[in-house]
């Protein structure tokens, strides 16, 4: 079991570790494309969903796989039946999921894929929290003149927090070292 634990772990901070160099603008890791097409992001969420099936199926859980495209990503999602386990009390189950999801496409297509997994739209969920929270921490910036620290957060946070601070014209960034980096909003 501990061999599992440290494995996923693995998983996940690779995949951390992608998501930051993606978010780093101008930049992206050199095996991702820059250009996915849609006849293959459409693939790789078809790949994505027999391996989920399957892994319900294992597992003996009910559940709905929805298939889309969303900002230059396959995205899928899994709805239905009692699903919370597999999202964990802070996402970490469905972390690492989502990863061991990506490794399944990658064996089959040989491409790195940045696929986007939700469950029990926990992702769904928390994106509107961190809007939310984004909007209110834009306002206590502007009006208070200063900068504000937010608590540590995981990539796929921090990402909803830099694009929703960038649609207000403010500007932040990411700060520290994982697992405790955290995003900076600035007032001008």
């Amino acid at each position: 079991m501990a061999r599992i634990k440290a494995a996923v772990k693995s998983v996940v901070e690779s995949s951390e570790r992608d998501e930051k160099a993606e978010q780093v603008e101008g930049l992206e890791p050199e095996h991702v494309k820059p250009v996915e097409s849609l006849a293959r992001l459409e693939e790789e969420g078809d790949i994505a969903a027999d391996y989920l099936e399957a892994l319900l199926d294992i597992a003996d859980l009910d559940g709905d796989i929805d298939i889309d495209v969303e900002n230059g990503r396959a995205s899928l999602a899994i709805v239905g039946g009692k699903l919370g386990h597999l999202v964990g009390s802070q996402g970490e189950v469905l972390d690492a999921i989502q990863e061991l999801t990506r490794l399944a496409v990658q064996t089959t297509t040989g491409d790195r894929s940045r696929l986007m997994l939700d469950i029990d739209n926990f992702r769904g969920n928390k994106r509107v929290e961190l809007k939310k929270l984004a909007q209110e921490m834009a306002e206590a910036a502007k009006s208070t003149g200063k900068s504000i620290k937010l608590p540590p957060m995981n990539a796929f946070e921090r990402k909803i927090i830099h694009d929703t601070i960038q649609e207000l014209g403010l500007t932040s960034e990411s700060d520290g070292e994982d697992p405790n980096r955290y995003v900076v909003i600035y007032s001008a």
